[in-house]
């Protein structure tokens, strides 16, 4: 692409918490996710406020070749009236704050879900964590037939 003063880039690999700094995470650990992707940073930059923004899928960063992992072009004038700010840092602070809050909330809803159990009506989970009567009743058998073979019998 033709150089576009008005424009940044922004890399999913800039905000990898498996990464360090001389391996090109940009941002705090407090704003790095794990595993960032294209889909997952576009979808932060636009719960943070960001407007105007392109996908490029398929591109790799210049130090990562082998990782065709995307990038994300953001206008600087649209930046500033969204998120107040062009300065590059600031907007990937912004963006990686909002990216790892809504991964935090979205696991904490999948444990809380997965807490509650299935809902009524779903057969297929339910039936999953259910045994049946018969089945109780042939387990509890086994165990008295362990127990009592077990034992030694001593005569007096």
């Amino acid at each position: 692409m033709s150089h576009n003063p008005d424009r940044i880039v922004i890399w999913p690999g800039y905000f990898d918490n498996r990464a360090s700094r001389r391996e090109g995470r940009r941002v705090g650990k407090d704003c790095s996710v794990a595993k960032p992707d294209l889909e997952g940073l576009s979808w932060a930059a636009r719960q943070s406020g960001v407007k105007k923004m392109k996908r490029e899928e398929g591109v790799s960063h210049p130090s990562r070749p082998w990782s065709k992992e995307g990038r994300l072009w953001i206008s600087k004038s649209a930046a500033e009236s969204d998120l107040g700010t062009v300065k590059k840092e600031e907007i990937l602070q912004i963006i990686g704050y909002c990216w790892r809050e809504l991964n935090q909330t979205r696991k904490d809803e999948e444990a809380a879900a997965t807490k509650r159990g299935p809902k009524t009506g779903d057969k297929r989970a339910r039936a999953q964590r259910k045994t049946s009567g018969a089945a109780r009743q042939a387990a509890a058998r086994a165990q008295k037939n362990r127990q009592s073979s077990g034992r030694k019998k001593w005569k007096k």
